[in-house]
């Protein structure tokens, strides 16, 4: 499954839970919400920062963290064009092509994330930044001592020129959200001002800082919007390393870093060599693992987290299992249903897809027990729609009645639960009797649609590992009359039909940052639904949804924010865009038992990369020194 933090970058993806810092930590007051004044280190959405000017490292990161070695591993998450079973260039940031994933650890950015926060973000790049009285124009301050990794300086003038070329000419993901962004101003040559509509959201202005920065001097010499096996010039911890295209891409430490001592990676890059490996399946991939090729796997099947972890290097504990808590948002896995196609306009069509799935049977059967039903766009977040709507979100609901289905205003729709058999008759007949209305006919074995040809859906995917998963609900589709199929297709074509939305269903998921940004647009807004490339896969086109989303992205507070997003995901689930499949609030990682971490693991994020090391006394003990 993809992950994608809408992602910030980090985020879609990549890619978090939708609650406040903790109450007993201390909070300075700072950021977007505070009033304009002098120069402040760091911004958030709602004005709560944990971190105040003198901090020296994030408290999720060892400051005293041993340096060096190598982490060998397929990549969990991935953003933009990246893709994890093949790659075909080093650009990472345009549509076009197929980049291997963690290419953003070459690229800085103005100002990082705090995993341990909701939303905040502090200098990198950027020293500090000031904002105007009317929140229309930030002002960055760069610090001089930012460097290429050719020993160029990184200025206002290449600050200037990346974000107005994301802008104009970025992957759909990252030009669809910065549209207001109306230009970058260079105030002289370590000062950048950032000039905004009037019309953005209170997120935008984090998200274009979190944003990579490019040498102009570099991409005025090469085309940027060319795919390139050539390692582009970047100035972030890692660069470019060996390469073997289809097989495997190191990400190799940049010993001079300019930044590397500061509080905002002061702990983190441990690693000398980021290694990502590519497979055709995840399973040749666990192979690869159990023979100690790969050093870190996390684990997506539950198959093989419950019955395949048994081979030698586990029973004599050179490998470990582990559980880490997961407290994002789990975001919306399911099977998107493309409602561009005329088949699937109906909404009685959709939902009835949704009743032929036994999750019930498939979570005993197939999973183990291990995962729970996904049935909100914001689950495993308290932006989830629960029971009836309260009264503000009603405020919010009202002046849409008439646009909207009356299942809106009653309590949030749940999908149908089973009787866990695998072919519960009566969920069949609910689904029959939608078609039915929806004005399908049987003609013996086969449904006819209403222009009288036979109703055919085709599944696409990319993994042979999810066949046995779906072939039990392809069996309830054909009960139905249903000529519904699974059509496997390589990597880059399947990224090439969902680029182009060319497929009846496929599967996804997307995970959502604690505090909703523009990256929703590109999953449920219209524009995105007729813009190739975006995370809108089902073809979501609803001016009320498009309302919905404004009102999330304008909220005052954090509070707003939440009750625009449970009334956003009423009106989704009535839309039966999908079928949703399952979650779970845990990552379920196995490592060959070599690696330190900290005791504490980031509420809204999990970047292992970035904050393990080597412990070499655990190494030397499995063989595994370097």
């Amino acid at each position: 499954m993809s992950v994608f933090t809408t992602p910030s970058r980090r985020q879609l993806l990549k890619l978090t839970g939708a609650a406040a810092v903790t109450a007993s930590l201390p909070l300075v007051r700072s950021a977007a919400h505070a009033s304009a004044g002098g120069p402040r280190h760091g911004l958030s959405v709602f004005g709560d920062l944990k971190y105040g000017p003198d901090f020296t490292h994030f408290e999720y990161a060892n400051p005293d963290a041993p340096k060096g070695g190598t982490f060998i591993f397929q990549a969990p998450y991935w953003y933009y064009n990246q893709n994890t079973l093949t790659y075909n260039t080093f650009n990472s940031f345009i549509l076009k092509g197929d980049a291997p994933p963690r290419m953003e650890l070459c690229f800085d950015t103005l100002m990082v994330r705090a995993y341990d926060e909701p939303d905040a973000m502090y200098g990198l790049i950027a020293e500090t930044v000031e904002i105007s009285e009317d929140g229309n124009t930030y002002t960055f301050n760069l610090r001089p001592e930012a460097r290429f990794h050719d020993g160029s300086k990184l200025t206002a003038e290449d600050v200037a020129f990346s974000l107005m070329l994301l802008k104009g000419e970025g992957h759909p993901q990252i030009s669809q959200n910065i549209q207001e962004l109306e230009d970058a101003e260079i105030l002289d040559e370590y000062r950048v001002a950032l000039h905004f509509s009037g019309n953005q959201s209170r997120q935008l202005p984090l998200l274009v800082a979190d944003l990579p920065i490019f040498s102009k001097r570099y991409y005025t010499a090469y085309d940027f919007k060319q795919s390139t096996l050539t390692s582009p010039l970047s100035s972030g911890p890692f660069k470019v390393g060996r390469h073997a295209v289809g097989r495997f891409v190191e990400y190799h430490k940049v010993e001079d870093y300019w930044g590397k001592d500061l509080p905002v990676l002061k702990g983190q890059k441990n690693f000398d060599v980021v290694r990502v490996e590519f497979f055709r399946e995840r399973q040749i991939g666990f192979e690869a693992f159990k023979k100690g090729d790969m050093t870190y796997r996390e684990e997506f099947s539950s198959k093989i987290w419950a019955t395949e972890y048994n081979f030698p290097a586990v029973q004599d504990k050179r490998v470990v299992k582990k559980e880490f808590p997961d407290g994002r948002p789990s975001g919306a896995q399911g099977w998107f249903i493309n409602t561009r196609r005329e088949k699937f306009k109906d909404p009685r069509v959709r939902r009835a897809l949704s009743y032929a799935f036994d999750f019930e049977w498939s979570n005993k059967n197939l999973f183990y027990n291990l995962y729970q039903r996904t049935e909100s766009f914001f689950e495993n977040s308290d932006m989830k729609a629960e029971g009836m709507p309260s009264g503000e979100e009603l405020a919010l609901l009202e002046p849409y009645r008439g646009q909207l289905p009356e299942e809106v205003f009653e309590t949030a729709y749940l999908q149908p639960v089973s009787d866990g058999s695998g072919a519960d008759r009566s969920l069949l007949r609910q689904a029959s009797a939608l078609l039915q209305d929806a004005g399908f006919t049987r003609n013996g074995g086969k449904l006819l649609g209403p222009d009288g040809k036979p109703f055919a859906i085709e599944f696409l995917n990319n993994t042979k590992a999810f066949e046995r998963i779906i072939n039990p609900y392809l069996k309830n589709l054909q009960r139905l009359g249903i000529d519904a199929s699974f059509r496997l297709v390589d990597a880059a074509q399947y990224q090439s039909r969902l680029n182009d939305y060319d497929f009846d269903i496929c599967s996804r998921r997307y995970s959502l940052n604690a505090t909703l940004s523009e990256a929703i647009r590109t999953s449920w807004g219209s524009e995105a639904a007729a813009t190739p490339g975006t995370y809108n896969i089902a073809g979501i086109s609803d001016p009320v949804v498009d309302a919905l989303i404004d009102k999330a992205l304008e909220a005052d507070t954090r509070s707003e924010m939440v009750v625009a997003a449970r009334a956003l995901d009423r009106v989704l689930r009535s839309g039966h865009y999908w079928v949703p499949q399952w979650f779970k609030p845990v990552h379920n990682v196995a490592v060959w038992d070599m690696f330190g971490h900290p005791d504490v693991t980031p509420r809204y994020f999990f970047p292992v990369e970035d904050l393990w090391w080597i412990d070499q006394e655990k190494a030397e003990k499995i063989g595994k020194a370097g």
